[in-house]
């Protein structure tokens, strides 16, 4: 295998690669998902926090609510009803003031101030919430807060749905980019015959491989780290995030490879990506419902690479924290090498018989 015959077939196939209605298509997607769900689930333009209010004696406190920027205030008047939605998530927090709430303070007595958050709701909404009834409740009193806080969390503190959805959005862009631009691109040269050409030239078959894996990869990583910086999912720790990405893109750039090596013509390689489909796709639904038993992910061979990239992009760890399912990844990689070339010895001797 020589790496210049290995860079002359890749130069090639990044040269012609953009005249393909595939390869757009693979730029677009995780763009336009990113949008889609973003929007959809309320996070790409930071809502405002949502507070619902309870007031049964005119309260200074719901005046100056009513006229702050920021905070979308609801008026109830039923304290089950209020309850019901912070449950719901359709309120981020709910705060109950009894009669005679503000003379109590003002009187110097330190009444109980019920006060609701949403286990679903954005901590920064709850602690801009929070903090913001206490302060007003400083401001009525003149002095420190005379009041008891109690802060009741319904159901578990949990991520929002729009970021647990990241693993999704850059799922599907290791796939277009890892699985169908190399798989796509060799059953293409197989269709069209430039396969064959390119054997017969000096180039060998594990050049010809090299290059289709290489090109898989380098989209991959441009790809999914760009979906991460859409999702405002790189952080602080950008490097440690392009290593595991990096390790992803190859991982997903030979399985397309594998697949692209089977596969006898286009028909035959989008059937096999769509029956993989779920086998594939499977671990990323593990983080959109976190209630699932987590070890049932652990058997796909996608979790690996999409877990290094939820803890450290997403979740803002540490590369050292995933160094096994990294090394699984690493290793399942470099046992699709051998499987790879198998299939790909059967189909050149197939194609120099014909």
């Amino acid at each position: 295998m020589s790496p210049k015959l290995t860079w002359k077939v890749l130069r090639k196939d990044m040269a012609i690669g953009p005249r393909s209605p595939l390869f757009l298509w693979m730029i677009v997607l995780p763009f336009a998902m990113t949008l889609i769900l973003q929007v959809a689930f309320g996070s790409l333009f930071n809502p405002e926090p949502r507070l619902g209010i309870v007031d049964d004696g005119s309260s200074e406190i719901t005046a100056q609510i009513e006229k702050m920027d920021g905070v979308t205030l609801t008026l109830l008047d039923d304290a089950e009803e209020l309850k019901r939605q912070v449950e719901a998530n359709d309120l981020d927090a709910g705060l109950i003031l009894p009669a005679g709430f503000d003379a109590a303070v003002k009187g110097g007595e330190k009444p109980d101030l019920q006060f609701y958050v949403g286990g679903e709701s954005l901590a920064s909404n709850r602690i801009i919430l929070t903090v913001t009834a206490i302060d007003l409740v400083r401001e009525l009193e003149g002095s420190a807060a005379p009041v008891t806080v109690d802060v009741v969390n319904f159901g578990t503190v949990g991520l929002p749905i729009s970021v647990r959805l990241v693993p999704v959005i850059v799922f599907y862009a290791l796939v277009m980019a890892g699985i169908f631009i190399p798989g796509s691109n060799l059953v293409e040269e197989k269709e069209q015959g430039t396969l064959m050409a390119l054997l017969v030239s000096p180039a060998k078959i594990g050049d010809v491989l090299t290059a289709k894996w290489a090109l898989g990869t380098i989209l991959a990583t441009v790809m999914a780290t760009a979906t991460l910086a859409l999702n405002q999912a790189l952080g602080g720790n950008w490097l440690q995030v392009l290593v595991v990405v990096v390790i992803a893109a190859s991982l997903s750039s030979m399985v397309g490879l594998l697949i692209g090596t089977f596969a006898k013509d286009s028909a035959m390689m989008f059937g096999l990506v769509k029956g993989l489909g779920i086998f594939l796709f499977a671990p990323t639904m593990f983080y959109i419902f976190p209630e699932w038993p987590q070890w049932i992910a652990k058997l796909f061979p996608l979790y690996w690479i999409i877990e290094p990239i939820w803890h450290v992009s997403v979740m803002g760890g540490s590369i050292s924290e995933v160094w096994f399912e990294l090394a699984v990844a690493v290793g399942i990689t470099v046992a699709l090498i051998p499987v790879v070339g198998f299939v790909a010895r059967r189909v050149q001797a197939q194609m120099a018989a014909r």
